[in-house]
């Protein structure tokens, strides 16, 4: 019978018993500190790469680099809200942190790409 605070909506069918099989796993593998390091790095990697695939597509089309900077300085400034209020559980998570180390990639690339085009 599952428990009050936590509802099951769901069936408990072979298909949610493997995918919870498979995100136990994922989670026990990821509790050795040098996999959730190298999972941050390639997060922050990423994030510059997406960085800088946003600043060059939006580079070729110049009407959309206005619309681009609004939507990224929105993606940032929420996230940055989101994940710098209230409890602290949100920046001990590996997906919290990830997404966090994925924005810092942008911002850090976003910069770079101004100093490049500035001079």
């Amino acid at each position: 019978m599952p428990n009050a605070l936590t509802p099951n909506f769901m069936q408990n069918t072979r298909l949610n018993t493997i995918f919870d099989s498979i995100f136990a796993r994922l989670n026990q593998w990821l509790l050795n500190p040098w996999r959730r390091t190298s999972v941050q790095i390639i997060s922050l990697l990423f994030g510059f790469f997406l960085g800088e695939f946003i600043a060059s597509v939006a580079g070729q089309r110049a009407d959309l680099d206005v619309t681009v900077a609004a939507v990224l300085v929105v993606f940032t400034e929420g996230y940055s809200w989101f994940f710098y209020r209230g409890d602290r559980s949100r920046r001990r998570s590996l997906l919290g942190g990830s997404l966090n180390l994925v924005k810092i990639g942008l911002i850090y690339s976003m910069f770079l790409e101004s100093f490049k085009l500035g001079s």
